[in-house]
């Protein structure tokens, strides 16, 4: 059987949870041990995925990192139903949406998480920090509308790889407080893509972790240096440019920031 290790509040899982879901793949979840504390060891998931991040996945002998090679895989071993737009054009488009939210969109609502979850800030940088955030969301969201045009899906006729790759990062920022602008053509779509039932079972298993209730044992470990986040490409970029220079200084000096592992 399928093997997705993953944790259900990454974005990146879901989008892979979603796509074997939407072909009917049957798979097993797993979440890595001591995943964020910085602790890297000889076992299946790290031998599956040297960077220490979720998703990873295994397939008998294969042993895949990165949730778009995941997608990719999983479009070519079980093509029906098919995910990608039929033309090379559509594509490349729908690839592009999907690099942008993976990028710009999931840097952003990680920052918010951030301050939520792990008290990066108080006061008035974590206000200025949250501003500039929801500034960039409606940015993003603006963005999207005009991607979506006047279409129900961003994969064009039917829910596909456009699809899946946006909501889990608009399912965050509605969960950060920032969601689309009222009654605006992404929030119709988000509407429309909630309730499919492979995004709807996906989000599910996001609500079984609690967004509140022992995050406060986590801030606490991670102001110990006992838990460590992974400031890595754009997520290392929001948080300066926006200000929060500071923010990974102090992470530096008490050791609970990471960056990417060395592969050896």
């Amino acid at each position: 059987m399928v093997t997705l290790y993953e944790h259900p509040l990454s974005p990146y899982a879901q989008k892979c949870k979603i796509a074997l879901r939407e072909k009917g793949v049957e798979f097993e979840l797993k979440q890595p041990g001591a995943i964020g504390s910085g602790v890297a060891g000889p076992n299946e998931f790290m031998a599956t995925n040297p960077r220490g991040e979720v998703p990873a996945f295994i397939d008998d002998e294969v042993r895949i990192f990165d949730s778009t090679i995941i997608l990719e895989y999983i479009e070519d071993k079980w093509p029906e139903p098919a995910l990608l737009p039929a033309t090379p054009a559509e594509r490349a488009r729908v690839r592009m949406i999907e690099e942008v939210c993976d990028t710009h969109y999931e840097a952003i609502n990680w920052g918010l998480s951030e301050l939520t979850w792990f008290k990066r800030a108080t006061g008035t940088l974590e206000q200025s920090l949250r501003g500039q955030a929801a500034t960039q969301i409606r940015k993003i969201h603006g963005w999207l509308e005009r991607q979506l045009g006047e279409s129900d899906w961003f994969n064009g006729e039917r829910f596909g790889w456009g699809d899946l790759c946006v909501i889990p990062y608009v399912a965050g920022s509605i969960g950060h407080g920032n969601p689309p602008a009222r009654d605006s053509a992404l929030s119709r779509w988000a509407d429309r893509v909630r309730v499919v039932p492979s995004v709807a079972s996906t989000l599910a298993d996001a609500k079984v972790v609690p967004s509140g209730r022992g995050m406060g044992d986590v801030a606490s470990l991670l102001e110990q240096g006992l838990f460590k986040r992974e400031y890595r490409d754009h997520r290392l970029e929001w948080m300066i440019r926006s200000g929060g220079v500071d923010v990974v200084i102090k992470g530096l000096e008490k050791s609970n920031i990471r960056f990417s592992n060395d592969f050896e």
